[in-house]
């Protein structure tokens, strides 16, 4: 299977050098010249609990020299439209595409640009920081559900085995929508207040006016799914935020990173999606709304910012 990987992110860059190391031909796109070229000159180096290793992965910056079987996107959401459209025209007709990207909204534009028989979604619960140009810390592993299953049979066992064979716990299910909506509703309940307040997930439950707001933005996210006739992978839904802030206690979400690393956050996609999603059902979606406009002004602004001291 031939995989090209788009987006040299903190998950790209895991997923490239793994499964490359696991022997699959694979290749990384990154829009960057400059940093194509740094990353084919060092390699992909990954930090994880055996150590450091460095995995030789070729990077291009423009035209594909050979089609993929699969073209794995892992930019960020405000990303996927551009990503998709400049491959569109290199990628042939029985090359599938996966989203595994944070929010909703991905697998409906991919859907544009391919076709719905071509596109699968699915979620990872894999831990990566992006440390710098093409350095990555891998730092948990979970599991990762793609599908749908149905009308992409052969495919998606295709996938698995080579997702599994390079280390990664994977299955497939029918109704992949029903987990993005479950992990979107986690991301709405830590990201936007952790980019904001600039805490640590573990610290959200323990001040009361972020587990207030932590609990009204899930409520609200909840309302919507329950609309859309989304069947959630969990009973309790504030409870599972709760529990994922203590699991996470000292990672640092990735809208914060994002906003530490001056950076446009994937904010529009995620409570962003909750006020699009409730206003077309004519769901009242407040907090969701606040939370919002606030990380948009934070990252509209972030050479107007006062400096500590």
């Amino acid at each position: 299977m031939k995989i090209l990987v788009v987006g040299p992110g903190a998950m790209g860059c895991l997923f490239a050098s793994r499964l490359q190391k696991a022997g699959y031909m694979v290749a990384l796109l990154d829009y960057s010249k400059e940093r194509a070229e740094r990353i084919n000159a060092q390699g992909i180096i990954v930090e994880d609990v055996t150590g450091e290793y460095n995995v030789k992965v070729p990077v291009l910056s423009g035209e594909l020299s050979s089609p993929p079987d699969l073209v794995l996107i892992c930019v960020k959401s405000y990303k996927t439209r551009e990503a998709g459209q400049a491959i569109e025209p290199w990628v042939p007709p029985q090359t599938t595409i996966l989203s595994l990207q944070n929010g909703v909204g991905n697998i409906e534009i991919l859907q544009e640009i391919f076709g719905s028989e071509r596109v699968l979604g699915g979620v990872t619960a894999e831990g990566a920081t992006l440390l710098g140009t093409g350095k990555i810390r891998h730092a948990g592993q979970g599991e990762t559900i793609i599908g749908p299953k149905k009308g992409f049979e052969g495919t998606v066992e295709k996938i698995i085995a080579a997702f599994n064979g390079a280390g990664f716990k994977t299955r497939s299910v029918n109704n992949v929508d029903d987990l993005i909506w479950g992990k979107l509703i986690i991301n709405v309940g830590i990201n936007a207040l952790t980019a904001i307040t600039r805490l640590k997930n573990g610290r959200l439950p323990y001040i009361s006016g972020t587990r207030l707001i932590l609990e009204e933005a899930v409520k609200e996210a909840v309302s919507v799914a329950r609309a859309k006739n989304i069947q959630l992978p969990y009973a309790d839904p504030v409870g599972r935020v709760l529990e994922v802030c203590e699991a996470t206690a000292e990672n640092i979400a990735s809208m914060l990173q994002d906003v530490l690393k001056r950076k446009l956050t994937e904010i529009d996609f995620i409570n962003g999606a909750i006020v699009r999603e409730g206003k077309s059902l004519g769901i009242p979606t407040p907090v969701n709304f606040v939370l919002t406009s606030l990380v948009q002004a934070v990252q509209e602004t972030y050479t107007q910012r006062i400096q500590e001291g």
